[in-house]
């Protein structure tokens, strides 16, 4: 939790190395110098890890003027953001952290730079533990467009790199705006549609298409209309490493877009995952709502930065992230959410008005 900002500075005060990223894409739209201390501090290996250094070097790229602080032991950051300046960057993530982990972050900061973003990161596209970079291109990017965000974005895999060494490449456009339009989502409609897309990498090309057919046996179970792409990389553009996985996307009658993505575990075989990603995905249809749980924290952060009118969307269950995300936006930017439970699909009506965010690295003209 946030102290209270101490003097005439304003810092605001974080303790631990827990939503690391949020607070400091945050802290740049706002404005608001953040100290984050005690960052494992009784660990065996205390400060921050490498993925977090990293994206530090790459919030840096991406603007001018940010000045980033860190003690001699790694413990604590002080950052006092500057202007999103946006441009041409490549950026080598580390393999310890998919690029999903920094992309899913500063996706929020690309439509209020100086200049269109043109940001290339290479290393590991798709992993369990961070939003698979197909995700983010099938329901992350429309997310976007619903919020006025629509022409010259574009998220495109020009390499797929699997875990434990990566190789992979992704090129990420983002036009500039000078505002948001605010949203009113709150009938989910019903699922008419399967799309998804099965990848492997180095592997033979018969597994993409074991994959297809263990999750069509089930997903056709629901409805007919189910159709999965598989994809096939060799050469230089399969990455360093094999591996193999399946993203899927329900989307309902009224746009609505569900998403489930799961990576081959070691010794699992084709069939077995292809199963457990149409499980995960039926649990998210399941919990309802017109944005899925991997893009809850994003829209959320969107209604925020609209002109200042309410926007109000129907979200399923809340997730601890998105919970804590609710915390952190009060804190950066003073907006309480009214949370309205409907028992009887056992979702929920969020709704806020938005902080006015305009554009002030937008050219006149």
């Amino acid at each position: 939790m946030a102290q209270q900002p101490k003097g005439k500075s304003g810092w605001l005060l974080y303790e631990g190395p827990e939503w690391f990223r949020q607070k400091l894409v945050m802290s740049t739209l706002s404005g608001k110098p953040v100290r984050i201390s005690n960052i494992r501090a009784a660990d065996d290996e205390p400060g921050l890890k490498d993925f977090e250094a990293s994206f530090l070097r790459l919030m840096d790229k991406l603007c001018n003027g940010t000045t980033v602080d860190i003690n001699h032991t790694g413990t604590q950051v002080s950052y006092k953001p500057g202007l999103i300046h946006g441009g041409k960057v490549v950026h080598e993530c580390p393999t310890s952290r998919a690029i999903g982990y920094f992309l899913e972050a500063i996706i929020a900061l690309a439509p209020f730079s100086k200049k269109p973003f043109n940001l290339t990161l290479r290393g590991i596209t798709n992993e369990e533990l961070d939003p698979s970079v197909d995700v983010l291109r099938t329901v992350g990017l429309p997310l976007l467009n619903q919020f006025g965000i629509d022409q010259g974005l574009e998220l495109k895999v020009e390499k797929r790199g699997a875990a434990p060494l990566g190789g992979g490449q992704v090129h990420f456009k983002c036009p500039i705006v000078k505002e948001l339009k605010p949203i009113q989502d709150l009938d989910a409609g019903k699922v008419k549609r399967i799309r998804g897309i099965a990848y492997s990498t180095r592997v033979s090309p018969q597994t993409a298409n074991r994959v297809v057919d263990s999750a069509r046996s089930l997903l056709n179970n629901m409805l007919p209309d189910v159709y999965i792409y598989t994809d096939h990389y060799r050469g230089p553009e399969g990455g360093l490493s094999p591996g193999f996985g399946l993203s899927l996307v329900a989307e309902t009658t009224k746009g609505t877009l569900y998403s489930a993505d799961c990576v081959a575990r070691p010794g699992e075989l084709p069939e077995e995952l292809g199963k457990r990603t149409a499980r995960f995905l039926f649990e998210e249809v399941c919990r309802g709502g017109c944005v899925d749980t991997q893009h809850q924290a994003l829209c959320l952060q969107l209604m925020v930065l609209c002109p200042e009118d309410v926007s109000k969307v129907r979200f399923g269950q809340l997730s601890p992230f998105t919970i804590n995300y609710l915390r952190d936006l009060r804190d950066f930017f003073g907006v309480t959410f009214k949370i309205t439970p409907e028992q009887e699909t056992r979702t929920t009506f969020v709704s806020c008005l938005g902080v006015g965010f305009g554009n002030v690295s937008k050219k006149v003209g």
